[in-house]
């Protein structure tokens, strides 16, 4: 017996009950499903219209799943991936940069148990943290408050 096919607008339900989508995200993925004769845009705008799709949501959820391990900067970059507006953008940015320091702070103490002991050492919990999105002020600080607790 065939399985009862899904309307896009059951599919992009189903989608965004396990997770906040961007609109990009979910057109890109309603996209694959759509038929002849298939408006996946109506299906976003109505989805829209409803408030099932919000863009403040998604960015929302995403900062939230991304900033215990992750810098402004890889942050930014994955929300302009998702073609956030940029007012929303500057907004976030501004909301973001005030927790920095005390994120890279608890995600150097998680990878690191030591203040670095030498130079080598030091510039590879600075690399680490640099590679995660963090700003070079927030990478200083946290190394620097490291050191503090250790004294």
């Amino acid at each position: 017996m065939a399985k009862p096919k899904i309307s896009l607008k059951g599919r992009a339900l189903r989608y965004l009950s396990a997770r906040e989508h961007s609109r990009l995200e979910l057109s890109r993925k309603l996209m694959r499903y759509a038929e002849e004769g298939d408006d996946v845009e109506a299906v976003l705008d109505w989805l829209e219209a409803s408030n099932f799709l919000s863009q403040e949501r998604f960015s929302e959820s995403l900062i939230h799943r991304r900033a215990s391990r992750f810098g402004n900067s890889r942050i930014l970059a994955e929300l302009q991936t998702h073609n956030i507006a940029p007012d929303a953008m500057a907004s976030i940015k501004a909301d973001l940069a005030d927790s920095e320091t005390a994120r890279a702070r608890e995600v150097w103490r998680k990878k690191f148990d030591h203040p670095p002991n030498d130079n080598d050492e030091r510039v590879k919990q600075m690399r680490f943290l640099l590679q995660r999105g963090f700003s070079h002020r927030a990478v200083q600080a946290a190394i620097k408050g490291g050191e503090d607790e250790e004294n």
